[in-house]
């Protein structure tokens, strides 16, 4: 399974956001922010606008500003409002059309993909923004109160 980078330049960019609650960003901030093309974040941050997630002003002085405080965006808001899953499971490509076992299989993976991605959507629903921003915090702290080795 492959994490979606759509979902976590989302994650990454909200996160910057978080930073700056006064001010809006522009779409070149933030790409640079997730190290992207501003065309990227606009065509990202369209769902996050249709779920109220983030508002976006035109022209000067304009950009791309939270609309709720992070405790109140959990992981399965920004998922639905991408449309995009956090973790996507392989294409089941037919290698060979006609063949029952391989129909059967792909079957059994379906429902197990689909069983994981219940139980994955709930833990999700359950994990803020704020959560992921405090973790962030923390190790922060911790590697910049780690002694340094001058020797080398």
């Amino acid at each position: 399974m492959k994490r979606n980078k759509r979902l976590s330049v989302a994650l990454h960019v909200l996160l910057h956001m978080a930073e700056r609650p006064d001010a809006a960003m522009t779409s070149e901030e933030m790409s640079t922010c997730a190290g992207t093309n501003a065309v990227v974040i606009r065509r990202t941050f369209a769902g996050l606008r249709e779920a109220q997630i983030v508002s976006s002003l035109k022209g000067h002085g304009g950009g791309w500003r939270l609309v709720r405080p992070l405790s109140e965006i959990t992981l399965e808001d920004v998922q639905r409002a991408l449309d995009e899953r956090v973790v996507t499971s392989p294409s089941t490509h037919n290698e060979s059309p006609g063949c029952l076992i391989e129909k059967v299989i792909h079957l059994a993976l379906d429902d197990a993909v689909a069983e994981a991605s219940r139980v994955l959507d709930r833990r999700l629903a359950t994990i803020t923004l704020a959560d992921i921003a405090a973790d962030v915090y923390r190790l922060d702290r911790a590697i910049s109160s780690t002694p340094k080795d001058d020797k080398y």
